[in-house]
């Protein structure tokens, strides 16, 4: 059964729309939530491996296609058909690409397109049972394949995203100390050839003054 669908703009993780009746039947339906947006999170950043992946979370299957610019994701219990849930995403990717697809860019909040909850109830109404005629035709085609789509957990996924992250604040940070000491490297120098030089010049400095004073007088 599908329990959260969400999509985001992959470029900055903004959420487009989602299904406004999702998780109300689901235990910890606001912990998911927040796992949906950290991978949103993670992707925005590059740490995406593939676009089309299955990540394990819990009693649960998160699926996620990435087309265009964008992500749609849904969230089904293990036991539900994954050829189905990918199916799903398709129908959803299809209709919302031609209502939305040359505003996606231009989206300046969150949710901006919420109207598309419309047609993820109607579709999803559609999946839910997996022994209607439709869904069982779904199932049998050939065609459509997901067997090459790889499953992962999401921990390990969010995980790496974080190891990356660090990796990077790391290497930011290391370059931020690299330019203070080299600054103070050089303020270091120039002190140093301030007081090497500094009485020559004194001394330079008095014989020109005494020199032409005593120019002067003469």
């Amino acid at each position: 059964m599908v329990k959260l669908t969400m999509i985001a703009r992959v470029i900055d993780g903004l959420p487009l729309a989602e299904g406004l009746d999702d998780g109300r039947d689901m235990q910890d339906a606001e912990l998911y939530k927040q796992q949906v947006k950290a991978l949103f999170k993670n992707l925005s950043r590059g740490h995406n491996e593939a676009s089309r992946m299955s990540l394990e979370t819990g009693p649960y299957v998160f699926h996620y296609i990435i087309e265009g610019r964008v992500c749609y994701l849904t969230m089904c219990d293990r036991a539900y058909p994954k050829k189905l849930a990918f199916q799903y995403l398709e129908d959803l990717k299809n209709e919302f690409e031609r209502g939305y697809g040359n505003q996606i860019e231009t989206a300046a909040r969150p949710y901006a397109f919420i109207k598309f909850d419309t047609f993820i109830q109607r579709t999803k109404k559609l999946y839910q049972d997996t022994r209607t005629q439709r869904n069982i035709s779904k199932l049998n085609d050939e065609l459509y394949e997901v067997h090459q789509i790889m499953t992962r957990n999401v921990q390990e996924v969010l995980g790496v995203g974080e190891k990356l992250d660090q990796v990077s604040q790391m290497s930011s940070r290391l370059t931020s100390e690299s330019r203070i000491y080299a600054d103070k490297a050089r303020d270091l120098n120039r002190q140093a050839l301030i007081k090497k030089w500094a009485p020559v010049v004194i001394v330079l400095g008095v014989v020109i003054l005494l020199f032409w004073a005593r120019k002067k007088i003469y």
